[in-house]
């Protein structure tokens, strides 16, 4: 297909010629599965592009066909967004502007990539422009708010693409790319950078780039990966991979973005999702995906560089265990760092890395520990 004459291969770390109807280096549907987790992340995850793979219905490509059409209403748009023959420009460079544009059909594909051809520019300088772009997959639409230009307390997966430190405490080098999955409990934290809900995330120098630049986001079998190709080097740098992610089919793809007092100009040029032909357990295929609760596995510590195993004391200040903030990240698990203590209204240990004198209280998000099994 003369569209995709061009394809992003993972972990080969270059771009490869499509070849349509002819196999690529991707796993097909007939690979075995024990082959692919001895390869692990090299030659696992490989999207070939072919044109089988690539989901029109859920992609969005020039010349923009169906964008806010009523008859071929395969994407919505909103607020400040605007179509141009060659980019959605989601806000333009001016203060107080939000913009998103979504697929109008929801997503019943189990595994995915989704490779975003994007520019973040403007007049600003060094710490003089804002906010960023998230990318959504989640349960509802155009629902206009205050994170990135999309509502609070959303139901699936976000990728922050963060051009504004708020928080200059924080040592963090911005443009930063992170990672949130929500159930509905959590608040992303402006203030913070959404550091106390942010999963995984890198440094990613994308803002004035005076060539393209990419982002792929793949999930696979509980897997979530988020990859940059930001230096026109045609390679795929690793950003973000993290296990144990539980996504439900039948959310919506979608793109926002948000200035302030600051702005920039946020384009969205392209957005394609593949298919990836994974092979899944009969028990996996009984299960019904459109009923999973998004969550993830496990806790990681918000700070990288802070040691497991020193386990501050915190105060939970609980109002009957209503905020069930870490849920989202403990799937139906007992709460392993909750290890000892007498009630949720007492003090508990959490083994979490947070730093030592950290409290609940002082994390409105975080405002009660959830338990399968009470103390």
């Amino acid at each position: 297909m003369a569209a995709e004459s061009w394809i992003r291969c993972w972990g080969w770390g270059r771009r490869c010629p499509a070849r349509p109807g002819l196999p690529g280096p991707g796993p097909g549907p007939t690979t075995p599965l024990l082959i692919l987790l001895l390869l692990g992340p090299v030659a696992a995850d490989i999207t070939d592009g072919n044109s089988e793979h690539l989901k029109r219905e859920h992609s969005l490509i020039k010349p923009y066909q169906g964008v806010g059409s009523s008859s071929m209403p395969l994407w919505d748009f909103q607020g400040s967004t605007i179509l141009t023959s060659q980019y959605v420009r989601l806000t333009p460079d001016e203060r107080s502007k939000e913009g998103s544009i979504w697929n109008h059909q929801p997503c019943f594909l189990k595994d995915w990539e989704m490779h975003v051809h994007f520019k973040v520019h403007g007049a600003g300088k060094k710490n003089l422009h804002g906010d960023g772009i998230a990318l959504w997959y989640t349960r509802d639409r155009l629902m206009p708010g205050p994170v990135f230009g999309s509502k609070d307390n959303f139901h699936g997966l976000a990728i922050f693409l963060d051009t504004y430190p708020n928080d200059e405490t924080m040592e963090r080098v911005f443009p930063y790319i992170s990672v949130m999955v929500n159930n509905g409990s959590l608040s992303y934290d402006h203030s913070k950078d959404g550091r106390w809900t942010e999963l995984a995330g890198c440094t990613a120098d994308f803002r004035n780039r005076d060539h393209d630049t990419f982002l792929a986001v793949r999930y696979s079998r509980g897997r979530l990966t988020v990859m940059t190709d930001l230096e026109d080097k045609n390679e795929w740098k690793n950003c973000i991979d993290i296990t144990g992610v539980r996504l439900p089919t039948g959310y919506y793809f979608g793109a926002s973005a948000g200035t302030g007092d600051l702005s920039d100009n946020h384009d969205i040029i392209s957005m394609k999702l593949f298919q990836l032909m994974v092979e899944h357990t009969p028990d996996e295929e009984n299960i019904d995906w459109t009923k999973i609760e998004p969550s993830v596995n496990f806790l990681k510590s918000p700070k990288a560089d802070q040691k497991m195993g020193k386990c501050p004391r915190v105060r939970i200040n609980n109002n009957n265990n209503k905020n069930r903030a870490w849920q989202p990240f403990l799937h139906r698990a007992s709460y392993a760092n909750c290890t000892s203590g007498r009630s949720l209204h007492g003090t508990i240990r959490l083994c979490t890395g947070l730093p030592a004198r950290t409290t609940l209280d002082s994390l409105p998000t975080l405002g009660s520990c959830p338990l399968s099994q009470p103390l």
